[in-house]
């Protein structure tokens, strides 16, 4: 499980309308306020609009809204009530989707930033609506023809390999984090994180991370890292990626790490739990086949990728606990189907398996 679904595309089974009140607004939107401030940024727009929630997201919020033409566009805010130090940068974010327009990496087309909290309270940005599929479960991915699924499981790991290759000073984003020291400092930033969001004791939890610090591989080389690069995250049309979504964790440094975190979500069929995943449907290549195209599309030595795999179990259970605590606490909003039981056991399993993936 990662962090969301969050997407500026989809399909119409991926967005719920969130309750309103009696003035039409919908939580977490501003719609006078909003609807002023986006008029002027989008050509040709016809409001009034209709904002909806697109259902999913466990961070930042992502809403689809139209207007009376039926145009539809996006907008990007951070969640509800208190967050925390640095997350949900909205700049930073809207800075690195523009940096990529230009590129071998499908990313939405952004109309501006907002960082007048004025307006709505917190910054967001605006970016054009992709449509096709964000298979964010069997069910959507199933929609998805079986040849298609292994042509998309081809480009999307090609487009991995581009990410990669980019030089990030040749998109301006050269100063977007050091470039070295990558796992170190992850380690450090979410080792924070879970002390300041720990709500429960996970021993694995601590064991992954020392073990982590004791054999952690030199890094070669750095990269643009997206930081949750999953099928979840992406939208998927005519058997190729039509957007790469949800770059709030991106960054500079090892590559390897997003091809670890892959992995890791690239069910194949008769893995544990694979029915109920996106790619345990089938048709999409093995894992197998994941490393023979991405170390021949980079160049690049993957013989240690089984602690970079541990590494993002450990990572992302550090991130799935802030959720947790966001949800808890009900940073979220209202109304949202979340199952916090089954959340908290998934951040014990993330643990189990990085400690899997360190000892065996």
């Amino acid at each position: 499980m990662g962090e969301g679904n969050e997407a500026s595309g989809g399909s119409a089974e991926g967005v719920a309308r969130l309750s309103q009140d009696h003035a039409g607004e919908v939580e977490g939107i501003n719609a006078e306020a909003v609807t002023a401030w986006v008029r002027d940024r989008i050509d040709g727009l016809r409001p009034p609009l209709v904002f909806e929630l697109i259902a999913g997201g466990h961070s930042n919020l992502t809403y689809r809204f139209t207007d009376v033409g039926g145009a539809a566009y996006v907008l990007r805010r951070p969640p509800l009530g208190h967050v925390l130090e640095s997350a949900h940068d909205m700049a930073r974010e809207h800075r690195i989707i523009s940096a990529l327009a230009d590129t071998d990496v499908p990313v939405p087309r952004t109309f501006g930033l907002c960082e007048d909290a004025t307006v709505n309270g917190r910054p967001f940005y605006l970016m054009e609506f992709v449509d096709g599929v964000v298979p964010h479960d069997a069910e959507a991915t199933a929609t998805i023809a079986e040849a298609d699924r292994g042509r998309a499981g081809e480009h999307i790991i090609d487009v991995l390999g581009n990410l990669h290759l980019i030089e990030p000073d040749d998109v301006g984003l050269g100063q977007l984090a050091r470039r070295e020291g990558y796992v170190e400092r992850q380690l450090k930033r979410w080792t924070k994180q879970w002390q300041a969001t720990k709500t429960h004791e996970i021993p694995e939890m601590e064991e992954s991370e020392r073990l982590l610090r004791e054999d952690m591989p030199a890094q070669v080389g750095s990269a643009i890292v997206h930081g949750d690069y999953r099928i979840g995250n992406m939208i998927l049309r005519g058997g190729r990626m039509a957007a790469l979504l949800d770059w709030e964790l991106c960054t500079l440094g090892d590559p390897l790490a997003d091809l670890g975190y892959l992995l890791n979500n690239w069910t194949q069929p008769g893995d544990p739990g694979a029915a109920a995943s996106p790619m345990g449907v089938g048709g999409f290549p093995t894992r197998e086949r994941v490393c023979e195209v991405y170390a021949a599309r980079t160049g690049r030595d993957i013989s240690r990728i089984d602690y970079y795999r541990a590494f993002s179990h450990w990572r992302l259970g550090a991130i799935s606990q802030g959720v947790y605590k966001r949800y808890l606490v009900g940073a979220m909003g209202t109304n949202r189907d979340f199952d916090l039981a089954k959340y908290k056991q998934s951040i014990h399993d993330r643990a189990e398996s990085a400690l899997r993936f360190l000892t065996r």
